[in-house]
């Protein structure tokens, strides 16, 4: 089981990134995603998640309104899009697949910096 992400990088303050999650190793579509950061000093928080299917989708209030979930299954990628972006958006995202109540399996973390 594998999960790369990127996409990653810095940017202004009001600007946009979009994350990228490729899985390998497991049927995508079995599993709900999430996506995580942790921000320097503060402990993990969940961002965002997808449902297998696509069709529920969550986000913590401090990103609802700015930040999209989606997941191409066919390619076995998940994305995050991140619009209007603040300082306090800046740490390591990371994906990570659900089981359960539980995310066993995660990526390795991409770097976003949000800063003028």
């Amino acid at each position: 089981v594998q999960l790369q992400a990127s996409g990653g990088g810095l940017m202004q303050p009001g600007g946009s990134l979009r994350l990228s999650c490729a899985v390998s190793g497991f049927t995508l579509p079995e599993y709900a995603m999430g996506w995580f950061r942790r921000a320097p000093g503060k402990e993990r928080e969940l961002v965002a998640t997808i449902s297998g299917s696509g069709g529920r989708t969550y986000y913590v209030d401090s990103v609802r309104g700015r930040f999209t979930v989606s997941r191409d299954n066919a390619k076995n990628t998940v994305y995050l899009q991140m619009n209007s972006l603040k300082p306090e958006d800046t740490g390591v995202y990371y994906c990570a697949a659900n089981v359960g109540a539980e995310y066993p399996y995660w990526g390795q973390g991409t770097q976003v910096t949000v800063s003028s």
